[in-house]
C-alpha cells in the first residue's frame, strides 16, 4: 500500500461515524494498531501531521501523544533529566534501560500522565507516537495493557514500526521493526483491516 493509500484509508476509516462511535467492536476497547515498516518512519511522520490538519478541517479532534516526548517530559518533571543525561555514560546499556524503566513504567507514571493529557483535552481520536523512539525501556504492550482502564471512552491509534499479526496459532503480536515477536496483545485491531 503506498503512502498516498495509507493516508486515503486512515482518513476514511478515522473520519467515519463507525469509528468515532466505536461501532462494532464487540465490547473491545477501541484500540487501533497502524503499522508501518520502520523504514518508512519519516514519511508516516509527515502523512501523520497531514492527516491531523485535514481530520481537523472537517471537524475530528486529535490528540497527539508522543512517548519520547512524554518520556523526556516525565524525567524532567521528576528532576531526573540531568541526573541520566549525567550518567548515561558511565553505566552500561543495561543499568540505564533499568533505571529508565523504574522511572518511566508505565503503570505507575507513563499511563497516569497520558491519563492528566487525556483529562485537559478536548478530543475524538488519541494518535500514540513515538513507540520505536522509547524502546526497550517502555513496550508497546505495556503501554496498551495498561491503557485499557484509561483510554478506553475514545478511539486510540497506535503508531506502531513494525508488524500487527494475528494468526489462530500463536494468538497476535506486535512485531517491533519487524525483528523483536514478544510482545503479545490482542485487544487491539489492525487499523489497515477496518472497512471505512
Amino acid at each position: 500500500m503506498s503512502m498516498q493509500d495509507k493516508f486515503q484509508h486512515l482518513y476514511a476509516v478515522i473520519s467515519g461515524q463507525r469509528f468515532l462511535k466505536k461501532q462494532g467492536l464487540g465490547n473491545e476497547v477501541p484500540f487501533f494498531i497502524c503499522p508501518f515498516k520502520p523504514e518508512e518512519s519519516v514519511d508516516m511522520e509527515r502523512l501523520c501531521h497531514q492527516l491531523v490538519n485535514r481530520l481537523e478541517q472537517t471537524g475530528v479532534r486529535i490528540l497527539q501523544i508522543n512517548l519520547y516526548d512524554l518520556s523526556i517530559e516525565i524525567l524532567k518533571e521528576r528532576d531526573i533529566w540531568n541526573q541520566v543525561l549525567e550518567i548515561e555514560a558511565s553505566v552500561s546499556k543495561g543499568q540505564l534501560k533499568e533505571l529508565l524503566q523504574g522511572v518511566l513504567d508505565p503503570e505507575t507514571h507513563l499511563v497516569p500522565a497520558i491519563a492528566d493529557k487525556l483529562a485537559d483535552a478536548d478530543f475524538d481520536v488519541l494518535f500514540l507516537a513515538g513507540v520505536g523512539e522509547v524502546f526497550p525501556y517502555i513496550r508497546s504492550h505495556n503501554v496498551l495493557n495498561n491503557l485499557q482502564s484509561t483510554a478506553k471512552e475514545k478511539p486510540t491509534v497506535m503508531f506502531f514500526p513494525g508488524n500487527y499479526t494475528h494468526t489462530l496459532e500463536t494468538g497476535a503480536s506486535l512485531d517491533l521493526f519487524g525483528k523483536l515477536h514478544d510482545d503479545k496483545y490482542y485487544r487491539a485491531f489492525n487499523i489497515f483491516h477496518c472497512e471505512a
